[in-house]
């Protein structure tokens, strides 16, 4: 089976969050089931320095007004289609953000430029090579099945996963023009939105199928609380959404040969962790003595729960514990945190921005990590906490919930429990899942447990590969 998959980021050639780790990760896990995927991504300057001299070029002449050429290239194990567009894609800034942090004001062009791409490719745009079916990821990619819909050429099926429904691609009616579709696609059916264009809506409305990435966030996303307006049109497809909750890259987040780590060990040999921990202290400056040390590696959000974690800094230091904080986002936070910084020197540390090799070694060196969003999609840092035997101390929400088994006395008993999850998601909820982590660290012998059976879990993509191999096999014979 070939599938083209439509993503605005993968790894590691562009990363801001889970989707590109998804992205990367997910294509290589279908080949188990003699799928072949080939990603469509845009052509940004990080891309096209990576890439370097391509295989194969098709020319996309006018993509929405634009020159455009793809380039079939394979980077890492990846088969990946680049679209070099340096009107929408050559820019100085984020893939979606300038550098002042602004949105680009012409996002809505950019990624239907990359949707319309992906539709030409289900079309037959690469001599030699027609995909079965069409992956589409978030608002970025959810234009692909839109412009399949709304294309006179016989139709392909198509999956759109919602990695995150807060963000829906959601733009003025203006932009109706410029999209180059009919005029009847500006309707409930189609890409109307209270009156605006959402990408995301349309989507929903034109793929075959819809996944997310756990089955307590396909739940959740029916319900106003955690639908964000989306949650009828999602209800009226019910029958067609799966939650498949995501794996991670085994090989990459493996404690046993990760690079990124100062000492390799395993669950064997835990005690090697140490030299980790050294590492962590250092670089966040911390005391050297057996308070535990929680981390945390996240956007400095809301929806993260970043405010909460800055209610709670006083009660971790106040119980002999430390805290290393990896992350940027809203400023208030940023500043909050730093604040706790400066007047708990030696118990908390911060890092400001994204890491990679640093988030490794705190998951590696770290005694517990800190997720107290509220809400979750699905989560990848709490299954790379588990690979490591970083204790996952997590709001009871979405992919959390799902992938975390709390250490109630029923869990603990049977020796199955992973970590901590709590519920409500409010500053006295995190505050009491704190004393819960303190007790149990308290207790080296079980603290120890719970880390094995962490990494005993199977955070891998092999049982969620499966069942995407599985709903792609059943779309491609049902045909549309």
């Amino acid at each position: 089976m070939k599938v083209l998959s439509v993503a605005s980021e993968v790894f590691p050639l562009v990363k801001t969050g889970g989707l590109a780790d998804v992205a990367g990760a997910l294509p290589l896990a279908l080949g188990a089931f003699g799928i072949e995927t080939r990603t469509l991504l845009p052509g940004y300057p990080s891309v096209m320095k990576a890439i370097g001299k391509p295989a194969k070029r098709i020319k996309l002449p006018g993509l929405l007004g634009e020159p455009a050429t793809l380039l079939d290239v394979e980077h890492q194990g990846l088969k990946l289609l680049v679209l070099d567009a340096p009107a929408f894609f050559d820019r100085s800034g984020g893939p979606y953000v300038d550098a002042t942090g602004k949105d680009y004001p012409d996002n809505w062009r950019r990624f239907a430029a990359l949707a319309l791409a992906g539709s030409e490719i289900a079309h037959g745009a690469i001599a030699g090579w027609v995909p079965d079916l069409v992956h589409a990821h978030d608002w970025q990619g959810a234009m692909a099945p839109v412009y399949m819909r709304y294309d006179t050429r016989p139709e392909r099926p198509s999956v759109l996963t919602i990695h995150n429904i807060a963000f829906q691609g959601q733009f003025a009616s203006t932009i109706m023009p410029g999209l180059n579709l009919p005029p009847h696609a500006f309707s409930m059916e189609g890409i109307e939105y209270y009156g605006d264009v959402s990408y995301l809506k349309g989507g929903l409305q034109a793929a075959t199928a819809i996944t997310t990435v756990s089955p307590s966030y396909a739940e959740e996303i029916l319900t106003p609380e955690f639908g964000m307006g989306l949650e009828g049109v999602i209800a009226a497809r019910i029958d067609d959404l799966h939650g498949i909750v995501n794996g991670v890259d085994a090989d990459i987040w493996d404690p046993q040969t990760d690079p990124m780590i100062a000492a390799p060990y395993g669950a064997a040999t835990l005690k090697k962790r140490r030299k980790n921990r050294e590492e962590v202290a250092k670089y966040f400056n911390l005391d050297h003595d057996d308070g535990p040390i929680f981390c945390v590696v996240s956007r400095l959000t809301w929806q993260k729960g970043m405010d909460l974690l800055v209610d709670a800094v006083d009660e971790i230091v106040q119980h002999g514990g430390k805290l290393a904080i990896l992350g940027s986002g809203d400023l208030a936070l940023e500043g909050a945190l730093l604040a706790a910084a400066s007047r708990h020197r030696g118990r908390v540390g911060m890092s400001i921005g994204y890491n990679e090799p640093l988030s490794h070694l705190m998951q590696a060196g770290s005694d517990a990590i800190l997720i107290p969003s509220r809400f979750e999609p699905c989560g990848l840092t709490q299954l790379y906490a588990l690979r490591y035997g970083c204790l996952p101390v997590v709001a009871r929400t979405g992919g959390l919930n799902d992938t975390i088994i709390d250490a109630n006395p029923a869990a603990l008993a049977a020796r199955v429990a992973t970590g901590i999850q709590f519920s409500p998601v409010n500053s006295g909820g995190l505050r009491q899942a704190l004393r819960r982590a303190f007790r149990l660290f308290d207790d080296r012998k079980l603290w120890t447990q719970l880390q094995k059976q962490g990494m005993k879990s199977d955070v891998s993509w092999s049982g969620s590969a499966a069942r995407y191999a599985a709903l792609y096999s059943s779309l491609v014979q049902k045909g549309i």
